[in-house]
């Protein structure tokens, strides 16, 4: 009994931070992985970690138990959000897309986050976690997630950091490079669009009998499937570039929270 009640308070803040890394993190958070499954997977993750990291730290549970609690949800939630972000980038650059198509009217529900999203940036988010998939990546963020503990202890200084406006700060530009990577994504479709604008806006000028209203959007609806389908080699390259940004990301943010300490392990 003493041993349990030593441990059980290591073992709840484990169990805190990646339970909440799980709840927002890509692939793991989706609605198609039950709750159940999610629960059942933190346990057996925090076991780990607790076997392996947690028999060698001694926390008081006194009345900063509770801030130390919300201090590991919160380290948690930024890591997964962080991730998150970078897959966001997917559905916005497809939003971008449907919009000079003529898409963005009808957007669909997505069946993995439960909200409307554009078409194109559905269908380029399912090829995204497919790849995400192939080259592992689901195994890198539960490394992440381990090595977390020897870049962020327990008795981390999170607060200490938002208090100083880093990670803040680092969150700032970290949605900004998400956003430019994005348009990037975007760009080719996008210009694309535009110069059949041009066309058409020529087309009208020169043509008068011709109804614009009626033949661009057919000509505008084939013009980007054709690019998009011309630019589908590329995708795996673009996607295995921005989950390197994603993973770099994170790193980034473990720096951050770990402060102006030396690093384990060197």
């Amino acid at each position: 009994m003493e041993l349990f009640l030593k441990g059980f308070p290591i073992f709840l803040l484990i169990f805190c931070r990646i339970t909440a890394f799980f709840v927002v993190a890509p692939v793991f958070s989706t609605r198609t992985v039950p709750k159940t499954f999610k629960i059942g997977f933190s346990f057996v993750i925090s076991l780990l970690v607790f076997l392996t990291y947690g028999l060698k730290q001694t926390i008081v549970p006194d009345a900063t138990f509770i801030l130390a609690i919300f201090r590991e949800i919160l380290a948690g939630v930024l890591l997964g959000y962080v991730a998150y972000l970078f897959f966001t980038v997917v559905q916005t650059a497809g939003g971008f897309i449907d919009l000079q198509m003529g898409f963005g009217m009808a957007n669909i529900i997505d069946p993995m986050s439960g909200i409307s999203s554009p078409m194109i940036g559905n269908f380029k988010f399912m090829v995204a976690t497919l790849i995400f998939l192939s080259i592992n990546g689901h195994h890198y963020l539960l490394l992440a997630l381990l090595h977390s503990y020897e870049w962020i202890p327990l008795s981390n200084a999170l607060f200490d950091r938002i208090y100083e406006g880093s990670l803040s700060t680092f969150l700032v530009h970290t949605f900004a490079e998400t956003f430019m990577l994005a348009l990037q994504m975007s760009a080719p479709l996008v210009a694309a669009m535009f110069l059949t604008d041009v066309g058409l806006g020529f087309l009208a000028r020169t043509a008068p009998q011709y109804n614009v209203f009626v033949i661009g959007i057919p000509i505008k609806i084939i013009v980007g499937l054709l690019l998009l389908t011309l630019i589908m080699p590329g995708l795996v390259a673009l996607f295995e570039h921005l989950f390197s940004q994603m993973f770099s990301a994170m790193e980034k943010l473990l720096g951050i929270i770990q402060g102006p300490v030396t690093k384990a392990g060197g």
